[in-house]
């Protein structure tokens, strides 16, 4: 008995999986009832989309949605705008897998255990938070290793290409004080209705109208993330559109001038840009150009590496050594030019004025706590063992300095930014992709 309802089981079970409907094992003579447990909604160059794949996606957005207190929009919309972002993502990731670009299981274990220290949890029990909230741990496993490969593809075919020269950097920092936006930073919100790159006369005309569509919903006072989500096709639209904090110099011009005109909680006109049409909300504002006061410190240090022919013990004794020789009247300088394997042995081991941040953390914390002429202890560090000492201390203002580096930032993230959607654009444009979401 017990086998003969094993055999019904496991036959059961296996014509379930077909979708045949159990009543035909009852009755021989009724019809089979087929029930459809997946079909394509998109054909993308050689790939497809499925229906599962989609309702997946939807679930786990509409739970993010909920989770920030975003009123969803309607389902059909949601999962048209879904559908249209695991294209462009899809495009990408046949890009990438031609191109070579692969994440192999050792990167993938690393950044798995950065995310769970970040949420200051163990391996095993950031997986037991993952599965507790109702995320399949295999399935999320896949999920980064997919983010950490369209990360690899941004930085190869957009972000390793953006430079930006010296001269760039000096007419930046001479116009801004005179340019519209001056040293101000925006929190602002946006909407992206994109535009092909040959667009049709009716195209543009169809395209415009949805963005009209969205800016009179916002007047009529509906939520501006539900509408992010509902009509924006940029990557950040189901986060509600939120580009967070930006500076006036990594914003392009036609923004800025948006964004000076109208008042905090504002939204502005439709604005065109070559990639299409933008709405933007300004969430706050606020100026930068206060002066930046560090603490700095003059050092200077011995180094001894670890090696194939120098073990980590015998470099820790040949600093203790050293040390020792210094502190029975050595001259450091000399000391660290006969035995310093860094590159500042030819200046005594001077490294001139450090910054917080110009160091490893394990020198910094080392050298934060000798005070002015005091000799550390051998420390460690990822390039071997360290003699540090403090010479003397100053607090500067290094404003300038700050701000020719957060002027390279912005020049480049903004030049990044405009390179990649034009990028997706062409990428999206030179795609096959055939829509099947209707089809019933």
């Amino acid at each position: 008995m017990n086998r003969t309802r094993k055999q019904l089981l496991s036959l059961f079970f296996g014509f379930s999986l077909l979708g045949v409907s159990s009543l035909s094992l009852a009755a021989e003579t009724a019809p089979a009832r087929v029930t459809m447990l997946d079909r394509i909604v998109a054909v993308v160059n050689s790939d497809v989309v499925t229906q599962l794949e989609l309702n997946e996606r939807l679930r786990l957005v509409t739970q993010q949605l909920q989770q920030q207190g975003t009123p969803l929009p309607p389902r059909g919309v949601l999962e048209k705008q879904l559908l249209e972002r695991v294209i462009m993502e899809r495009v990408q990731l046949q890009l990438a897998q031609e191109t070579g670009i692969k994440v192999d299981d050792a990167q993938l274990e690393k950044t798995l255990q950065r995310i769970a220290q970040e949420n200051k949890l163990s391996h095993e029990q950031f997986r037991a938070a993952l599965e507790k909230d109702g995320i399949d741990f295999s399935k999320f496993r896949e999920d980064v290793r997919r983010e950490i490969t369209l990360g690899r593809l941004r930085e190869r075919e957009v972000d390793n290409r953006i430079t930006v020269s010296d001269g760039e950097v000096e007419n930046y920092l001479k116009s801004r004080s005179e340019a519209l936006g001056g040293g101000n930073e925006f929190n602002l919100a946006h909407i992206l209705i994109r535009v092909p790159e040959q667009a049709s006369p009716e195209q543009l005309q169809k395209l415009k109208a949805r963005a009209q569509q969205a800016l009179d919903e916002i007047q009529t006072g509906k939520d501006f993330r539900q509408l992010a989500a509902t009509y924006s096709d940029a990557a950040d639209a189901l986060q509600g559109g939120g580009l967070g904090w930006r500076p006036a110099g990594q914003l392009p011009a036609l923004f800025v001038e948006a964004l000076e005109v109208i008042k905090i909680g504002e939204t502005s006109q439709i604005l065109r840009s070559p990639n299409g049409f933008h709405i933007l909300k300004l969430l706050d504002k606020r100026g930068k150009d206060a002066p930046f006061v560090v603490q700095q410190t003059h050092a200077r240090h011995i180094l001894i590496k670890v090696n194939e022919v120098m073990s980590e013990l015998d470099a820790k004794n040949r600093a203790l050594q050293i040390r020792e020789r210094v502190d029975n009247g050595a001259d450091f300088a000399e000391q660290a030019r006969l035995h310093s394997e860094d590159g500042s042995a030819s200046r005594g081991g001077d490294l001139n004025w450090l910054s917080p941040g110009d160091t490893v953390p394990e020198f910094e914390k080392a050298m934060n706590d000798l005070k002015p002429g005091a000799l550390s202890e051998p420390v460690r560090s990822p390039f071997g063992w360290h003699l540090i000492q403090v010479l003397e201390r100053r607090d500067e203002d290094v404003s300038k300095e700050r701000k020719r580096l957060q002027a390279r930032q912005e020049i480049r993230a903004r030049k990044a930014d405009e390179s990649y959607q034009e990028w997706l654009r062409q990428l999206r444009d030179r795609a096959y992709v055939e829509y099947r979401l209707e089809d019933k």
